[in-house]
């Protein structure tokens, strides 16, 4: 799943090629939208809040979308192949002078209106990434269920936003907290200035790493290293669900590094 980081780079590409530009032509391929017609209004800006993307047009209007487990947002220049998945997959199609945006296999696609965005973002916590980050909203939103296991807090939306699995992981991994320890007996304060500091750094790499390392499966100390030795002690590399259905996600960790309380 696309997170915080992948989201902010996709916002920053679109309002570079967007923003200030006037859609000559606007294609929504799903059921609600499917009539909406877009053309003549100007893109202002296209921002990131957590895992949402945000595309803000003259007129009060936002396009709002999710890209959940597989989605994402293509730019092309008039005339070049789209390449991004089969035709059937295209959700929406954004068409300046300059630029078509096609956004791929989006399962959240809606229109809301500008002043009105807190319906669909206003449950975040702090976003990581955003300059205006509260650091002590985020500590106390983490606080509010010291029962919690670190692993479902983190990745709690409501907490704090634009942390995905793999950053879950491999912050627990590096702080050496075991999946499934109790909130109540983390530091909080380092679990989240890690997130954003490993966040922060990646939006320069355009990959998702931990290690130091970007090189193609040295990137990450646990995350979809299943089986495989540890990189510091050699111990295999354990995984499991954890969360309640529907909402389980699969962990990983090394039993040595992060050892349980």
């Amino acid at each position: 799943m696309p997170e915080g980081d992948t989201v902010w780079r996709a916002a920053k590409r679109l309002d570079q090629a967007l923003a200030g530009s006037e859609l000559i032509r606007t294609d929504f391929r799903v059921p609600t939208l499917a009539t909406t017609d877009l053309s003549g209004r100007t893109v202002l800006e296209v921002v990131a809040r957590g895992k949402h993307l945000l595309t803000r047009l003259s007129g009060g209007l936002t396009i709002h979308s999710h890209f959940r487990m597989d989605g994402s947002w293509h730019l092309y220049r008039p005339g070049e192949r789209w390449k991004g998945g089969p035709d059937h997959q295209v959700r929406a199609v954004l068409e300046t002078a300059n630029w078509s945006a096609v956004g791929y296999r989006l399962p959240v696609l809606d229109l809301v209106a500008t002043d009105a965005e807190d319906e669909v973002v206003g449950h975040l916590g702090p976003d990581l990434l955003s300059p205006d980050f509260d650091r002590s909203l985020a500590l106390a939103n983490l606080a509010a269920e010291p029962t919690r296991t670190i692993s479902e807090a983190l990745l709690d939306q409501r907490n704090l936003a634009g942390i995905g699995n793999f950053y879950r992981v491999e912050v627990c991994f590096l702080l050496g907290l075991h999946p499934w320890r109790p909130v109540s007996s983390v530091d909080l304060g380092a679990a989240v200035d890690l997130s954003r500091r490993l966040m922060k750094a990646n939006l320069r790499n355009g990959t998702q790493v931990s290690t130091g390392v970007n090189r193609p499966g040295q990137r990450s100390w646990v995350f979809e290293r299943a089986g495989k030795p540890c990189r510091r002690c050699t111990t295999t590399i354990l995984t499991a669900p954890i969360g309640e259905p529907p909402r389980e996600r699969v962990t990983y960790w090394c039993p040595y590094c992060q050892p349980a309380l």
